[in-house]
């Protein structure tokens, strides 16, 4: 868990926009506990949000990783034979 200050919480929660890694890893966690908040933490409930960071985990890395590693692939070369 990122300790941001109690400043830049304020900040990242008004204007949603982190300029490092803790304040991202912040607003993530802000909103899964958010969305967790009122309701009963079961296995169900923990199982679900755990799919859901999965599921955008790798969506991104099929959206944005894998297009820029190919584009370096074609820029330097491959590392495999």
């Amino acid at each position: 868990m990122p300790y941001v200050t109690p400043e830049e919480r304020k900040v990242l929660l008004e204007h949603r926009n982190p300029a490092t890694p803790g304040g991202l890893n912040f607003l993530i966690t802000h909103m899964l506990t958010e969305y967790a908040k009122d309701k009963t933490i079961n296995y169900t409930l923990l199982n679900e949000i755990m799919g859901v960071l999965e599921s955008a985990k790798q969506e991104f890395y099929r959206r944005m990783v894998v297009p820029y590693e190919d584009e370096k692939k074609e820029q330097n070369g491959d590392v495999y034979p």
